[in-house]
Order: structure tokens, then C-alpha cells, then sequence
């Protein structure tokens, strides 16, 4: 080979390099962008949990010292998230602030019981779980009713449960065309150095020496395309959140990390794997198939 052919060569190898980056990083954007949508759905299901409540109303004959000695019980409970205590005088300042109206006036009495709003926290906002919960609360001799909102709440998790299963389908989906896409792309590549292959194996190189190089420039194709869709993403994130900077209440730092990785470890083991076995290919050949 003159050595004018090497430096084409080398130009059209370097050439095929860029070229199998750009499609790999074009295809673990979306990976990426799976992966975090996921993460953030999560998010945003916790949140709407946490803000679930169940409603303790207590007896009229509850006093404030028995009322916060149960406050106190309830917050030591491993499902509670949070409690907000509504004494009866501030249910009928709320009262009076909607309504306009002071019961007072025509009843001469506060009408209003103690109560209090509950949080949970979101592995038991499940419909079994908050109903577990609330016959756990009626056992109370100061609770007269217990109440959430039984319909949201199982629509809720009825819709969480449908929006994981297309994620799931999505993400699949994009596995096995980013699977089809990159092979054919790294095929191609390994298959225009068929030749130089079918020469090495005839002068007696082992094929874990054959396939070396070609491993190596896939692990930085990977990682040289992980990056690049890592910065679109999270470019796209940074310049989305200069405009509504509540995305950031939801695509927390946590989870950007893991996409980060995730995507650094999908962009590898697509391009080494895809690479091995298209090598391992061109090393099957006979000198009859090279043309």
C-alpha cells in the first residue's frame, strides 16, 4: 500500500468514525430522553401522592390536650409524611373567610370539630394501603370519621400504572431499533476493512488481536457519543428551565445523573457489543465472500 492509500485510508476510516458517532449520538438522545422522562414521571407521581390527604375529623368532646397527644402518636407513624392540625377556631375563621357567613351568630356556638389533614407518604397512597390506613385511624375512640378521596385516588394509580406501561413499550421499542440501526451502522463500518481482516487471519493473527482495534474505537465511539447526547439533553434542560424554572422542582439532580450514566453505559454496550460480533463476522468469511 503506497502511501498515499494509507492516508485514504486513514481519512475514510476517520470519516466512518465521525459518521458512526454522529448516528449513535442521535439515537441515545432519545434513550436519554426515555430514561429521564421516566425518572421524572416518577417525580411528579410522588408529588401528586404526597398531596393526597386523609381527613381525621375528631369527636366534639375531644379536647385540644387529647387532640395533640394524638397528633403526636400519628406523626411517629411510619406512613405519615406530614399532618397539618386544624383547631376549631381556625375551621371557623375559614369558614367565615369563604362563606362570608359567622355560624355563630345564629347558632351561639362553634359547630366545627378538631381535624386534621394527613399526608402519606407515596408507597402507601395505594387504594389498599389508604384503606388499611383508615380503619387503623377509626380504632381511635377520638376519630368519628376518616375520609379521603377514593375515586382520585384510584384513578390516580389506575393512570400511573398505564402511563409505566407505555414508557416501558416505548423504551423497549427504542432498544431494539437503536439495536437494529447501530449493527447495520457498525457492519458497515467493519465490513469496507474486510479485506485488511481476511489478511491479518491469513498471517496468523489471533482474532482476539484482530478484533482489538476495532473494540477500542467502538468503546470511544461510545463514549465520545454518550457525551454528546449527554450536553443535548441536558443543554435542552438548561435552556427549557431559563424559561419555566418549575421543570427543575422535577428533573431533579439525582435523576440527571442517572441518566447521564445511563446513557454512557447504553452508548457502550451498543457499539462494543454491535462491534464484537460484526468483527467476529467478517472473521467467519471465507476469501470467496469478501467480493
Amino acid at each position: 500500500m503506497t502511501r498515499k492509500q494509507r492516508k485514504r485510508s486513514k481519512i475514510a476510516w476517520r470519516m466512518q468514525a465521525v459518521i458512526s458517532t454522529i448516528s449513535v449520538s442521535l439515537l441515545l438522545i432519545l434513550m436519554g430522553l426515555v430514561v429521564l422522562l421516566s425518572l421524572t414521571a416518577r417525580v411528579v407521581a410522588d408529588s401528586v401522592k404526597e398531596n393526597l390527604t386523609v381527613t381525621l375529623v375528631l369527636n366534639d368532646d375531644v379536647q385540644t390536650q387529647q387532640a395533640v397527644h394524638l397528633l403526636d402518636s400519628l406523626n411517629n407513624m411510619h406512613y405519615v409524611s406530614g399532618i397539618d392540625y386544624i383547631s376549631r377556631e381556625q375551621a371557623l375563621q375559614e369558614q367565615i373567610e369563604n362563606m362570608g357567613l359567622d355560624p355563630t351568630e345564629f347558632l351561639g356556638t362553634n359547630p366545627f370539630a378538631i381535624s386534621m389533614e394527613m399526608r402519606v407518604k407515596p408507597e402507601f397512597s395505594s387504594a389498599d394501603s389508604l384503606q388499611w390506613i383508615s380503619q387503623e385511624l377509626r380504632r381511635s375512640d377520638l376519630v368519628a370519621d376518616v375520609m379521603y378521596q377514593k375515586d382520585l385516588v384510584e384513578s390516580l394509580n389506575r393512570n400511573l400504572h398505564r402511563a409505566s406501561y407505555f414508557l416501558l413499550a416505548v423504551a423497549l421499542l427504542l432498544v431494539i431499533i437503536s439495536l437494529s440501526l447501530i449493527n447495520n451502522t457498525v457492519r458497515l463500518s467493519v465490513f469496507s476493512h474486510r479485506f485488511v481482516i481476511h489478511t491479518m487471519k491469513l498471517v496468523g493473527a489471533k482474532w482476539s488481536f484482530i478484533r482489538r482495534p476495532f473494540l477500542v474505537r467502538a468503546f470511544w465511539i461510545g463514549v465520545a457519543s454518550a457525551l454528546i447526547a449527554d450536553a443535548a439533553i441536558f443543554g435542552g434542560i438548561y435552556w427549557a428551565a431559563r424559561y419555566d424554572g418549575s421543570i427543575l422542582n422535577y428533573i431533579t439532580q439525582e435523576n440527571m445523573i442517572i441518566t447521564g450514566i445511563s446513557v454512557l453505559v447504553i452508548g457502550l454496550l451498543l457499539t462494543i457489543v454491535c462491534t464484537y460480533f460484526s468483527v467476529t463476522h467478517c472473521l467467519k468469511m471465507r476469501g470467496s465472500e469478501l467480493y
